[in-house]
């Protein structure tokens, strides 16, 4: 297969942090390659250099004739109030045609396509970001964190696509379950160093773990064949007798050399403030209706809110979570009824976007110091950053270079810090690696205070929630249960009988389809047998004018016989192509 692109002694710093340090990377055509690895450690940066938008600073990158990238990047490529549609032919410069029938691939509908693209939720813009892509018509895609506030259908949805998809792409991700389901081999980026090895994440994973310990055993029994050696040589060196063979210990020490074990990187250890263990109610829900002045959401919603639980909000995208939770803490206005906190709750907010609002030219200690809570210490705070990662070096790095899951971390740690009794969280494990959310849902689910969040990450909500809100058809239903009781209970009769009755129609649309089709090869048959006995027709009639006195019998009785044939076969075309008629009526 021909290579597509060629990456040679790559190097890329930032002041004395380095970030790839003389990396090699060759792909070929379909190589399905997942990429991995700790926040900050170059994956996007590695993908902004190969298409150009990020200068390195030594090595090559050589981009193939034959090669067309496709690139899905992070931050939204929209302009203010545009449609889905002009941003499409904008981007791509094809036809409104060809534009409508790629994004029907990601189920994109008509009313979706003429509305501006920020009426989307986050997950169905992501939807136009895929289609906009692939207009480009690439052979290479670079996909950096496509699932991030991709609702369970539209993740279905684009790992199918990308499992039939007969071109080379890398992939950006910290959800492991998607690298293992569309994803043959594994990219890690670590610590300045690319390592490509041939199998998906999961055996990846294990054969780093395999060769650690192999690497740890060795060097336990070089170290112990060091000890051995080097007691003989403190015994003998100084006896004249005994002084050669003590030099030629020396020397076989100098050889026995412990292999380099690359020590992992720190992982977050969050820390959450303890707050005031209250019981009583949080927030009452009455008679709420949400939505904007041109739609509405959801109406009738009335629950209630207790101090200390934790409320995983779930649903498809557009179903509107995030307008529930917006209007729940004041962001929107509601069109009717209330929500009313209770006296002495402190509410603080994670926005999906949040990050992107930061100012880039602010420090890490500059803006935690900022959003800080009254009275919080210096100490405090760097203790929080240092628990987010953020060291006595990183805390003085501009917002500007870091990472896309770097700001994610600076704004949970500032939000910590505020140190609110009551956490609204919209998809805070977006752009977090593997061990950053495994830290968090930890330290969350020992959180004392109330915690309403949105997230598709299924083991970062069984690990938090006590409970259940459903947005969904323009209702909002509370489950007093657990999210896995919560999945169990969408397997019920009621949702079975739904479930059953649209496979039954969709069973007897395919039938349907399959009896045209079989009725539509059966008028092709018909048609050659009526051409072939037409044509044999013609030539017997031919013989009779051009035979007028050799009359044959045997030609006169087979004409006759074909005649016959002809109007039962025309009878039978008729019939069914009535039959064929009724079926697309």
């Amino acid at each position: 297969m021909s290579t597509l692109l060629q990456i040679t002694n790559l190097s890329k710093a930032y002041g004395p942090h380095v970030i790839l340090d003389k990396v090699n990377l060759n792909i070929i055509e379909k190589q399905k390659i997942g990429v991995f690895g700790r926040n900050g450690a170059g994956k996007s940066t590695l993908f902004k250099i190969i298409i150009g938008e990020e200068e390195f600073d030594s090595g090559t990158v050589n981009i193939h004739d034959i090669a067309r990238l496709g690139y899905l990047e992070q931050n939204d490529p929209f302009e203010e109030d545009e449609i889905v549609m002009d941003f499409l032919q904008r981007y791509s410069e094809k036809e409104e045609w060809r534009c409508a029938k790629v994004a029907s691939q990601f189920q994109l509908n008509r009313d979706q396509l003429y509305n501006p693209v920020t009426d989307l939720s986050g997950g169905y813009q992501m939807r136009v970001k895929l289609s906009a892509m692939l207009l480009k018509e690439p052979n290479l895609l670079l996909l950096d964190e496509p699932t991030n506030y991709l609702d369970l259908k539209t993740l279905i949805l684009l790992e199918k696509f990308l499992q039939s998809y007969n071109s080379a792409f890398l992939i950006i991700s910290h959800d492991r379950e998607f690298l293992k389901n569309t994803c043959n081999e594994t990219l890690e980026v670590d610590q300045g160093d690319l390592v490509l090895y041939p199998r998906p994440i999961e055996e990846y994973l294990e054969f780093k773990q395999e060769q650690t310990r192999t690497k740890q055993a060795y060097n336990k029994k070089v170290g112990k064949q060091q000890q051995h050696l080097q007691k003989f040589v403190d015994r003998f060196r100084y006896q004249a007798s005994k002084a050669s063979q003590a030099q030629n210990k020396i020397k076989q020490i100098d050889r026995l050399n412990t292999v380099n074990i690359k020590m992992p990187e720190k992982t977050a250890r969050i820390h959450i403030p303890t707050i005031e263990d209250k019981k009583g109610l949080a927030i009452r829900i009455e008679e709420l209706s949400i939505g904007y002045s041109d739609k509405t959401v959801a109406t009738e919603i009335t629950h209630d809110i207790e101090r200390g639980e934790h409320i995983a909000i779930v649903g498809d995208n557009g179903q509107g979570k995030s307008t529930y939770i917006k209007t729940i803490i004041g962001e929107i206005d509601s069109l009717s009824g209330q929500a009313r906190f209770m006296p002495n709750i402190r509410v603080g907010y994670y926005a999906q976007h949040l990050h992107a609002m930061l100012n880039s030219s602010e420090s890490v200690e500059q803006y935690l110091e900022r959003v800080a809570g009254h009275g919080v210490s210096r100490e405090e705070i760097l203790a929080t950053a240092g628990s987010f990662l953020f060291d006595s070096d990183g805390i003085s790095k501009t917002i500007q270079i870091l990472s896309g899951g770097e700001k994610a971390r600076l704004c949970l740690a500032g939000l910590l810090l505020q140190k609110n009794n009551f956490l609204v969280l919209d998809e805070p494990t977006n752009h977090l690696d593997f061990e950053t959310v495994e830290a968090l849902g930890n330290s969350l689910s020992q959180f004392n205070g109330t915690i309403l969040f949105i997230s598709h990450n299924r083991t970062f909500v069984n690990m938090i929630a006590t409970a259940v809100i459903e947005v969904k058809n323009g209702s909002v239903k509370r489950y007093n249960n657990s999210y896995e009781e919560y999945v169990a209970s969408l397997s019920e009769p009621e949702n079975d009988t739904e479930s059953s009755s649209k496979n039954t129609t969709r069973i007897k649309i395919q039938s349907q389809k399959d009896q045209i089709k079989k009725f539509k090869q059966q008028i092709s048959k018909l048609d050659k047998k009526v051409q072939q006995y037409e044509e044999e027709k013609t030539k017997l009639h031919k013989y009779f004018e051009n035979n007028p006195v050799n009359y044959s019998q045997k030609k006169a009785e087979r004409l006759t016989q074909i005649e016959r044939l002809i109007k039962r076969y025309e009878n039978e075309w008729m019939e069914v192509e009535e039959e064929i008629q009724k079926l697309e009526s």
